[in-house]
């Protein structure tokens, strides 16, 4: 029953994304997006949805919609920053990896913080340690080696939201 329930939940999801990607709706893209949301919902539906009841609370929605433009507003900023810093003569970089902390559990949630650090231009996760709760990050710019001072610079834009959408 569990199986078939998250299956159920990743057709829906699978099916309006696709709904979306291939705008404006029409019957082929529907039929198409049918077969292809059921494959993938077969195939993937036990390894994806482990908490189904996750997807019932539509607090969670608007906390996605937040998130949405907060985490462009920061991929709009390191861009920036990354630009000046390849365009300076002097090319301003302090490389390293940093050990950042995590109070998030869920898998869903880890993976979205390490993606949403990744996508951020100038940092990049390298590994997850999720029984401790550490990241390991790669940051163009290195300002601080504390672990407390580290997570405020790259994980606390994104870990209350993310909290609130997948924990």
């Amino acid at each position: 029953m569990k199986k078939r329930k998250s299956s159920f939940i990743l057709f829906l999801l699978a099916l309006i994304i696709w709904m979306i990607l291939s705008w404006p709706p029409d019957l082929e893209h529907l039929i198409v997006g049918i077969f292809i949301a059921a494959f993938v919902a077969f195939m993937t539906g036990d390894m994806f949805v482990k908490r189904p009841y996750v997807f019932k609370h539509l607090s969670r929605y608007v906390w996605f919609a937040y998130y949405i433009p907060v985490f462009i507003w920061e991929c709009i900023k390191a861009n920036i920053d990354v630009a000046y810093r390849v365009s300076h003569p002097n090319l301003p970089i302090n490389p390293g990896i940093v050990k950042v902390k995590t109070s998030l559990k869920s898998d869903t949630g880890l993976t979205f913080l390490a993606n949403s650090i990744t996508l951020t231009p100038g940092t990049m996760s390298v590994d997850i340690d999720q029984e401790k709760g550490y990241l390991y990050i790669h940051w163009i710019d290195v300002k601080e080696t504390d672990i407390q001072k580290a997570t405020e610079h790259i994980v606390y834009r994104f870990e209350d939201i993310l909290k609130r959408i997948f924990e």
